[in-house]
Parts: C-alpha cells; structure tokens; sequence
C-alpha cells in the first residue's frame, strides 16, 4: 500500500482495501487473541505457578483494567500527533509484555506482565475505532465494523483451539509466545501497510492538558454517554461469560479443554453469523432500532439465563443454548453501538474512541471481577451477572435517542 500523509479507501485498489481492512481487523482482534487464547491453560497454569485458579482468572480483569487505563493513554496522543506513531510504540510493548508473562514463575509477575500486555494491545484497539471514524460517516462505519467482525471474529474461533494445542504441544508458555509473535506481524503490518488517516491540519492543537479536558465533554455528551454505558454492559456479558466458563465447562460440566476450545468456537461463529446479518439489516433499518431490539433479546435471553443456572432446569444444554443467543446478540450490539457512539465527533474521534473502550473494558472487567468474587462453584454467578448487564444496557440504549451525526470531511 502507498504511504501518504493520509489515506482514503476510494483512493485505494482493492487489494489495497483489502489489506487495509485485514490490518484493522488484527488491530481489533488483540483483545480477544489476549483472552481467548489462554482460556484452556487455566488449569494448568494455576498448578504450575501454585496459585488458585481464582488468581489466573483475575489477570482476565487485570487484562482488561490495564485496556481501560492504557486507551485513556493514547487517545488524545492520537489526536494530536495522529494515528501512526502511538499505535506502533503501543504494539512494540506489547510483543515485549508477551515474552513476560511467557517467562513468569508466580501470580503476581503474570499480573503485572499482563497488565503491561494490555496496555500495549490498546492502541490497537483505540486507533482502529479511530481510523474507520476519520473515514465513515455513522452507517458506513456501523457496516465497516460489522466487516471488521467477520474477519476478527476468526481470532475467539481459532484462538482457544489453537491454545489448547498448543497446551499439549508447548504448555501454556507457548501461548504467549505465539502472541508475542502475533505482536510482531501486526507491528509489521501496520508499519508498512497503514498510512496515516488523520491529516496534519485536523489535529489537535491544544496541549495534552487541554486535550484530556476532552473527555469531560465527552462525559457532559448525553447520547456519547448512554451508548459508551451499553456498550460496557455488553463488555459485562461477554467478559462475565469469558471469566465463568472455564470453570463452568471444564470443571462443572467435565469438558476437556480441547472440546471447551471447539464450543468457544461454536458460539463465535454465532456472533459473526449476526454481524454479517447486521450489515443487511442495515438497509432497512437504522442502527437504534437494531441495538434497541437485540439488546431486549439479549436481556430476555440472560434472564432466562439465570434461571437455568440457579434451578438446573435444562442442564448444560440450556445454558449452552442461552449464551448462545446472548453472544450472538453481541454481533448486532458492538457495530452498531459503537458507531452511534462516535457519530457526533471528528476532529476528537481518538479521544472519543480512547474513552469508549475506557468505559467498555471497565465495565467488562468489573463484571468478571464479580464472577470471581461470587464465585461458589454453580453457574449463577456468571449468569446472575449478565442478566444485570443485560438489563443496564437495555436501558441505557432505550434511554439514548437518536444521537446526531456529524459527517467527517474525509468521509466517503
């Protein structure tokens, strides 16, 4: 691709926006490469460090408190010296961060290595929103990130059943040190094959004091706010599942690792399946109407949800069948809550994306941070938690309106 000072995709071949887009969707997919792709080494890890599995599971929450600090960091960073230069300082101290935590002997270093991992990993997930803004108006980017789904969406397929190969092949070091190695070619990708989206004379000029004074108008933004809180609710539900079902599949329901990986999989492809439904059904319909409805099955189907877990009615193939309409409703939530969320904004999108994922990841980790607390070895933690998450997001989405758009001069 031809580096410029700034790019646009009517300007690109289509290999060119086919590269482009594949760079974006390894850029979005470091959360779930992070998370998704140790999920089986839980037990082992956990016996080889010494530590209770309620400590392995909290460096998901360390994980996902180090991405709400670290995408604070590089939003007004991005605004103000652009796109390029955070995101591949950011992907450098990842790599560095995965030959940590692959190097570790106790749960305190594995803590402290992923927080550092996580803070890496989050400039790609602020500058990917970041881009598709600088470039999209409101449902252009809603269909962007729904494509952007199908192609990360691989990442929560493939990475648990390539971790728990890998857990027989090289133990659960060798997970990390596949990341490490993921690290490395995004890195390269994004360096050679990523120009830069945000112009010289759309950045902000104010000083890094005056640009975090951003995010205060950005909380006083009402529409900006309720969307950032059900996107944050849909975090709860995704990481409440994330944290419960290692001990949920594996140790309550006896399912091997390699089969756990197999059903992460299965319910992955059910959120891609519904974010590739979703760039249809946005032609009849306005992404509101879409988050409004799928937020009230998701809701409905996490209620359902917690009955089964608290009664045993249905077994494992009721609960099994209920997160699976509960992640497939992510694949509707996330596109389109996200692009109503970074609608009204232009010259802030990095800030306003910085912020989104701030919110997103501290909701979402304290929503598995309450599995591990409640933690009493039955499902209803897990599901008690998501049925909440469930019923917030809802409301936050029905209470939002219809936010307005603000067109960005680069957009198509």
């Amino acid at each position: 691709m031809k580096r410029s000072a700034s790019l646009h995709p009517c300007d690109m071949t289509k290999r060119q926006l086919a590269g482009f887009v594949l760079i974006l969707a390894a850029l979005t997919a470091f959360s779930a490469m992070s998370i998704d792709m140790y999920l089986p080494a839980f037990p082992q890890m956990a016996k080889d460090l010494g530590e209770p599995l309620s400590t392995v599971q909290l460096s998901v929450s360390a994980f996902l408190f180090g991405s709400a600090a670290g995408q604070l960091f590089y939003g007004p960073l991005a605004d103000r010296y652009g796109r390029r230069v955070p995101l591949l300082a950011g992907l450098a101290l990842y790599v560095v961060s995965c030959l940590g935590c692959a190097a570790v002997h106790s749960g305190a270093e594995l803590l402290f290595w992923r927080v550092l991992m996580a803070l890496g990993g989050g400039a790609g997930m602020v500058i990917s929103r970041a881009v598709v803004r600088d470039l999209y108006d409101t449902a252009e980017a809603a269909r962007m990130f729904s494509l952007l789904m199908l192609i990360m969406g691989v990442a929560p397929i493939l990475a648990p059943i390539a971790g728990g190969q890998l857990l027989l092949l090289t133990g659960w070091r060798g997970i990390f040190w596949f990341l490490a190695f993921f690290g490395v070619v995004s890195l390269a990708g994004a360096a050679v094959g990523l120009p830069e989206s945000l112009p010289a004379e759309r950045r902000q000029r104010r000083s890094l004091a005056g640009m975090v004074k951003v995010y205060g108008h950005l909380l006083k933004n009402r529409h900006y706010l309720r969307y950032a809180v059900a996107i944050g609710c849909v975090a709860g539900m995704n990481f409440s599942y994330i944290s419960g079902a290692p001990f949920i599949f594996i140790e309550l329901h006896g399912i091997s690792p390699q089969q756990f990986g197999i059903l992460f999989g299965v319910n992955a492809c059910g959120l891609i399946g519904a974010s590739q439904v979703n760039r249809r059904l946005l032609r009849r319909f306005s992404p509101q109407q879409i988050a409004s409805a799928a937020f009230l099955v998701s809701a409905a189907a996490a209620l359902l949800l917690t009955g089964a877990g608290a009664t045993g009615v249905g077994g494992f193939p009721a609960q099994a069948v209920l997160i699976f309409i509960c992640l497939c409703m992510t694949g509707l939530l996330y596109p389109n809550l996200t692009a109503l969320a970074m609608a009204p904004f232009d010259k802030a999108a990095g800030s306003a994306s910085a912020l989104l994922g701030t919110i997103q990841y501290t909701l979402g980790a304290s929503a598995g941070a309450l599995v591990g607390v409640f933690h009493d070895g039955s499902a209803l933690p897990m599901t008690a938690v998501m049925a909440v998450c469930g019923a917030l997001g809802l409301t936050a989405v029905l209470g939002a309106g219809s936010a307005p758009d603000v067109v960005c001069t680069s957009a198509a």
